[in-house]
């Protein structure tokens, strides 16, 4: 069996130099790493997980645990924290939370010390004292997406100003009628996502002197089934249809679309339409949205944890780490009643 003597012995470096290549730990140039990695496949070399993993008291994996799997937004954070774990050497064990209160004591109480990982990525998820505290204990790096966490380096988007940048884009087009789709005590999500859009929607009316009309508000659940029933709601009475709606995910936006295509109105000649996401349909759609990178957002929760793995990499003191939002104008928005040819 082809040993790290071999392989050290064919890239002319040091076994030293090998262990650091192969485990990622440690400075190596990139032309070192890379002739050591060539003469690692050339001779069928793999490094043994168990081996490392004893020798470092890492095993060389994180846990990213998350509320639903069959989200967009969810599985886009996890996919570009899997594509930055695996460019440093990582693998990602992942749970899915979707089935409730015990689902989730198992996973903090047994799952995530019985698999050894070295780091937990939280994404969405207001992790409890206790749940933050058995981690730590356990000296397990914690990165928090989506909010902030005592006691965590986090990463979070003001959704009150993500709500309030898509509320004004319709108030500069001269939108005063605008209806929101978000949600209610029914469907509040962690961090109170649903709760800060509606108050960011408020708040942008009330700046500029228009009352907030409750009539023009409807909850759903952020799907787009969701998202279209609430529009087929707002949209059935042709004496008080808003002009615009701006939906608190792209999603229900996406829905809304679709419904005000049903009911024979125009978009946006007859209603203009937003979201917040930047769905990969979106563009498909033509959908003006506030996107806020999930992939992204992933791949900083990973180099975050990479400062706090590796020490000696430079590391930010903030506990709180601002996410990036932008918004981006497609078709589906327009000044009220105007055409378009």
């Amino acid at each position: 069996m082809t040993g790290i003597n071999e392989v050290a012995g064919l890239a002319g470096v040091s076994t030293a130099t090998v262990s650091r290549a192969l485990s990622g730990n440690g400075h190596v140039s990139a032309t070192t790493r890379e002739r050591v990695l060539r003469a690692a496949e050339e001779l069928g070399y793999v490094v043994s997980s168990n081996a490392s993993g004893l020798a470092t008291g890492r095993t060389k994996n994180v846990g990213v645990v998350i509320p639903f799997l069959n989200k967009w937004f969810f599985s886009s954070v996890v996919e570009g924290a899997e594509s930055a774990l695996l460019s440093h050497g990582y693998d990602l064990t992942l749970y899915n939370l979707g089935g409730g209160g015990d689902e989730r004591r198992s996973v903090f109480e047994h799952f995530l010390l019985r698999k050894r990982v070295d780091a937990v990525i939280a994404i969405s998820l207001e992790l409890t004292p206790s749940e933050v505290t058995r981690l730590l204990d356990l000296d397990k790096p914690i990165v928090g997406v989506g909010g902030p966490l005592p006691g965590v380096h986090t990463l979070s988007i003001d959704d009150v100003e993500v709500a309030r940048l898509a509320t004004e884009h319709l108030l500069s087009l001269g939108h005063r009628d605008i209806a929101h789709i978000g949600g209610n005590r029914d469907f509040e999500l962690d961090f109170h996502l649903p709760t800060n859009r509606r108050v960011g929607y408020e708040a942008a009316l009330e700046s500029v002197g228009i009352s907030v009309d409750p009539d023009l508000f409807q909850a759903a659940d952020f799907s787009i089934r969701g998202g279209y029933e609430a529009a087929k709601q707002l949209l059935g009475n042709p004496r008080k249809r808003p002009t615009a709606v701006f939906a608190a995910s792209d999603e229900m936006a996406i829905g809304t679309i679709l419904a005000a295509r049903d009911m024979g109105l125009r978009v946006p000649e007859d209603i203009s339409v937003i979201g917040i996401d930047d769905h990969e349909l979106s563009d498909f759609f033509g959908l003006s949205t506030v996107a806020q990178f999930p992939a992204l957002q992933g791949r900083q929760a990973v180099e975050i944890l990479m400062d706090q793995l590796h020490p000696t990499r430079p590391s930010s003191s903030a506990v709180n780490t601002p996410l990036r939002f932008e918004l981006i104008v497609r078709s589906s928005t327009a000044r009220p009643g105007r055409s378009r040819h």
